[in-house]
């Protein structure tokens, strides 16, 4: 079966996509789960039985409730320094004095990444730590289903009231008597989605038909996505909070009673970055602050102190003890112990012994050897210490023994409770082993340790090499040839007796592994026709790889008529970009290489830059003295190559002529000042590229340093941002519109002018004739009205293809229709991006312009030279926009842009556009150039293809290597795994700019046609 390498790279990355799905699946794991939830209410444990015959305790059943009601009001993105800071001390004066002077306990709770609202909640009200796959789901929170405090509290008869982020709504179904959801992703409502909780308060506060309260305010975080922790709008913003938790905390005092008092919880679910952004795991990012305000309380008296740090995840242990409900069954959390340290000592004691029951309890159902766990024997230690503790007690001891004996108890229980939550929470989740090998062997192979999975070593020992990454490697050769096709050998594998046996052994392990394996595994709950199929492709690649060495090692004995000394002499440019590729995989095995990415990127454009200028300079001045015999013997060469690759039946690459091209006469060459244009475009480029690094500091060493970015973004320099952006959009509109129609050309500069107004009506820059931003609205209407002329131009364009492909052969009809789906993008990218972002995307086009027509046209270089840069200036690209390999960085707000609400495909679209439209916008340029080069290589854009797919390939594949043998590493969560997200969105886009290649590699078709 003959395909062209463009077809053939495509399909091979949708299996690599399949593959890294696969191991995604795997990798990011399922946590510890204790009893089911139907099974989660029990007896409680008793205390500690006393030593000595005929004594027991008579406490045995859960404490009641210390408080009535409970208030808890989540104020999203509420970073620490916000009320413990200089903002706290100016913007909330009353929650100031309460936490100085008042009834209340201050910390500040650590959240753990992944910093985002849904894994936030499970943590708080479970006590767990959420997977990190959470990051996906969050768009979409299917329902909670493990034990959590809402639960509880609603079996246990407790009247639960909600107002806020639906998420909760979605994760606690049917929990609420009361609700009231609002939507947490459109987040350029700053002021109407708080309001929607606010106008509740106070027809609640006067009823008594409630005892539980929540209340979770979403406008500070859409403040922080979309200007940043220092704006202008963040210090009313925490005023308002302010006035609301006066309200309240007024209100429950006025209506306390003698038995019990009320209490006030207020918290984070996380902070923000100092970008306004979360996700990730700065200090900005999971430093919240937790307050608990009560009568219960001793009021505040000397100097104040920096608040203690707490886990998140402490706060469901304290509010089920604080509501007399079981800590949930899943918890890793620990009780705050100021908060009940106002009661007796065998009250206290009771508490931290039902909190470290709950713990140990959860150990030994995760951990086979849970005896020998220091925390456990600390926890039986104590537990053993307080039955003496309670002898005393019974017997009447009231000295001075059973207080100190009392305080020593307490410090065990607090130590076990601590080593044995840190024991659990390094335990928390259990990778997917065997989904993780299935989909590693379909990428490549992989040898697993034997102590994780020892059934699956025989799996991984009959496979010696690569699958797909070693498929394409094998194709090198062939694929970049002037036909740009090969023979893919299916036919006798596929009815070879090998790939028979490989299916059989490869199902029975599979059958052994599903029936033996004591934790559930994904691929096993597939269904056995799907484990099949996927079980018949890993065999088919495996032969298909075995026929392909076969034939290359057949095809190496055959003599040759004519052998060719091939030049050994590789240009600058190649071993540059070997040297490059090579060097960046490796990096991906450190830490810091990937919190720092970009500069690797930043190094290696800058290193092409300064290959070219020298490549430049030869060709303009060395080749000028040796012209004619340059010419006589290069020209020599390639005769010699095209016959023995005749002798030898294997195509060599179209590059050849090129090369002949390079070293024919300097009269061909650029003359007169576009010579020194080109000698000069390196050079600029470089000022561009280091302009760009000034704009977003990104990473994680040298983020918190100020940029070019901050000073344009911040509210007194609105002006200068405003002619900014105004500038941009014009050179944008000078640099797309030369090769676009006339219509096309009127819809990009209307377009470009809706893309300034939509910003305008948002408050981003000014018009000049405001001369304030006070009318703010959302600008619906000037972002659709941008979206219909992004439409009209892409359509413009997809017709032109369409024509150039069903009715004319004219090439230029195809240029023009690629170059108008180009454009289209490119305004859609100016509309998507921050206003200080728009020079991003101008210097985007300047270099590609530049680059185009005065280095590689002049230099002739070959198809794979041209593709791997592009992919390394769409790389780079990706950082110059700001973003990084964490979380935190990705700006959720374009997929709200021009949306009323929430639509989940819109939203996702238009949040992975902006994300990646570096890379996007230069694989798009890329098929754009070698489309118009097809004159001088009609396999041009076959050979794009295949390389693009290939530097996509091979670091995603040694990538995943790397992070399934450092699974265990101290920042595999922190630092490893955002960037395993990031590269597997990244094979997904890359698949389908594969497919949009082939679907335009319609000219060497056309000729395999036209010769027939």
């Amino acid at each position: 079966m003959r395909l062209r390498s463009g077809v053939f790279a495509a399909s091979c990355l949708l299996v690599e996509a399949l593959g890294v799905a696969l191991f995604l699946r795997g990798f990011f794991p399922v946590p510890v789960r204790s009893l089911p939830r139907r099974e989660a209410r029990g007896d409680p444990p008793a205390e500690p039985a006393p030593p000595g015959p005929g004594m027991r305790s008579n406490w045995t059943k859960i404490p009641p409730p210390l408080f009535k009601k409970v208030v808890i009001v989540l104020i999203d993105a509420l970073r620490d320094d916000f009320v413990f800071g200089s903002k706290g001390k100016q913007f909330m004066p009353y929650t100031t004095q309460v936490v100085e002077k008042g009834t209340s306990y201050s910390f500040i709770a650590e959240a753990k990444p992944p910093t985002v609202t849904m894994p936030r909640i499970k943590a708080l009200m479970t006590g767990s730590i959420p997977g990190f796959i959470d990051v996906i789901v969050n768009l979409n929170s299917p329902a909670l289903l493990d034990d959590n405090l809402i639960w509880q509290a609603k079996a246990a008869g407790k009247r639960i009231i909600f107002y806020g982020d639906d998420t909760w709504v979605k994760l606690f179904p049917k929990h609420f008597v009361e609700y009231d959801g609002t939507t947490s992703f459109f987040v350029s409502d700053f002021t109407e989605v708080d309001n929607n909780v606010t106008r509740h308060l106070d027809r609640v506060l006067k009823r008594e038909d409630w005892d539980l309260l929540i209340l979770h305010y979403l406008g500070l975080d859409h403040i922080g996505h979309m200007t940043g922790p220092n704006s202008p709008l963040v210090g009313p913003k925490l005023h308002e909070m302010d006035n609301i938790l006066k309200k309240i905390h007024i209100s429950l005092l006025s209506k306390e009673e003698a038995s019990l008092p009320n209490l006030l919880v207020v918290c984070g679910d996380h902070g923000m970055s100092e970008t306004g952004s979360h996700g990730g795991s700065s200090e900005g990012e999971v430093h919240t602050p937790l307050l608990f305000i009560s009568s219960a309380f001793e009021k505040r008296s000397g100097p104040l102190t920096q608040p203690e740090l707490v886990q998140q995840t402490d706060l469901a242990s304290t509010l089920a003890v604080g509501l007399g409900l079981p800590i949930s069954r899943n918890s890793v959390g620990n009780l705050i112990l100021p908060v009940v340290g106002g009661k007796t000592m065998r009250e206290q004691l009771r508490f931290v012994h039902l909190n470290g029951f709950q713990l140990s309890r959860l150990l030994q159902q995760n951990t086979p050897a849970y005896e020998k766990d220091p925390g456990y024997e600390h926890f039986k230690k104590a537990e053993k210490s307080h039955g003496n503790w309670i002898k005393l007690y019974l017997e009447g001891n009231n000295s001075e023994i059973l207080l100190n004996l009392g305080k020593k108890v307490l410090k065990q229980y607090l130590e076990a409770l601590k080593t044995l939550s840190s024991s659990l929470s390094k335990q928390v989740a259990q990778y997917d082993m065997y989904s993780m090998m299935v989909g590693t062997v379909i990428i490549m192979e992989l040898r697993l340790p034997e102590r994780k999975l020892g059934i699956l070593h025989d799996l991984c020992a009959a496979y010696s090499k690569a699958k797909v990454l070693l498929l394409l490697l094998l194709s090198v050769p062939k694929a970049l040839s002037s036909q740009a096709e090969f023979e893919v050998p299916l036919s006798p594998p596929l009815f070879s007796l090998l790939f028979y046996l490989m299916c059989l052994m490869l199902c029975a392990v599979h059958v052994i592994v599903c029936t033996s394996a004591e934790s559930l595994c994904y691929f096993c709950s597939m269904s056995w026709l799907t484990a099949a199929g996927v079980m018949m492709l890993i065999s088919a690649l495996m032969c298909g790889i075995l026929s392909a060495i076969a034939k290359i090692f057949e095809n190496s004995r055959l003599p040759l008529k004519n052998p060719v000394v091939s030049s050994s002499s590789r240009s600058e440019i190649d071993v540059l970009i070997l040297a490059g590729t090579i060097g960046h995989v490796l990096s991906l095995g450190a830490s810091s290489f990937i919190e720092e990415e970009h500069q690797t990127w930043y190094f290696l454009i800058n290193t092409l830059c300064l290959v070219l200028c020298q490549e430049l300079c030869r060709n303009n001045f060395l080749l000028k003295e040796c012209d004619p015999q340059c010419g006589t013997t290069v020209k020599q060469n390639v005769d010699s190559i095209g016959e023995a690759s005749e002798c030898k039946n294997i195509d060599i690459p179209a590059a050849g002529s090129s090369k002949l091209g390079k070293a024919s006469s300097s009269a061909d060459f650029i003359k007169g000042s576009d010579k020194w244009i080109s000698l000069a475009s390196p050079w600029i480029i470089l000022i561009c590229c280091r302009l760009l690094r000034s704009l977003n500091q990104t990473g994680v060493q040298w983020a918190h340093r100020p940029d070019f970015g901050h000073w344009l973004t911040s509210s007194e320099h609105k002006p200068e941002l405003s002619f900014l952006a105004a500038v941009s959009l014009l050179m944008i509109f000078f640099l797309v519109q030369r090769r676009c129609s006339l219509v096309s050309k009127i819809a990009m500069a209307l377009g470009l002018l809706g893309v300034y107004s939509y910003r305008a009506a948002i408050g981003n820059v000014i018009f000049p004739w405001q001369h304030d931003s006070k009318d703010i609205s959302k600008g619906i209407t000037e972002a659709r009205f941008v979206y219909v002329f992004v439409l009209g131009i892409v359509f413009t364009g997809t017709k032109d293809l369409l024509k150039s492909q069903v009715i004319s052969t004219d090439s230029s009809v195809k240029s023009t229709g690629l170059w108008e789906v180009y454009s289209g993008l490119v305004l859609l990218a100016a509309l998507l991006f921050r206003p200080h972002n728009l020079p991003v995307l101008v210097f985007c086009l300047l270099i590609q312009t530049m680059m185009t027509k005065y280095i590689w046209r002049p230099l002739k270089s070959d198809a794979a030279q041209i593709t791997i840069m592009h992919y390394w200036f769409g790389q780079a690209f990706f950082y110059f926009q700001g973003n990084s390999n964490g979380i935190a960085t990705v700006d959720v707000s374009a997929g709200f842009v021009g949306l009323e609400s929430y639509v989940e495909i819109p939203a996702i679209f238009l949040t992975a556009f902006a994300t990646y439209a570096g890379p996007l916008l230069w694989a798009i340029h890329l098929l754009c150039y070698l489309s118009s080069e097809v004159s001088r290589n009609s396999a041009a854009v076959g050979h794009g293809c295949f390389c693009y797919a290939l530097m996509r390939s091979i670091p995603v594949a040694i990538y995943i290597v790397l992070v399934t043998g450092l699974r265990y590493h101290l920042f595999i969560w922190s630092v490893f795994s955002p960037k395993l997200l990031y590269e597997g969105v990244h094979v997904f886009i890359t698949a389908a700019i594969c497919l949009f290649f082939t679907a335009m590699d319609q000219s060497y078709s056309q000729k395999v046609q036209d010769r027939k």
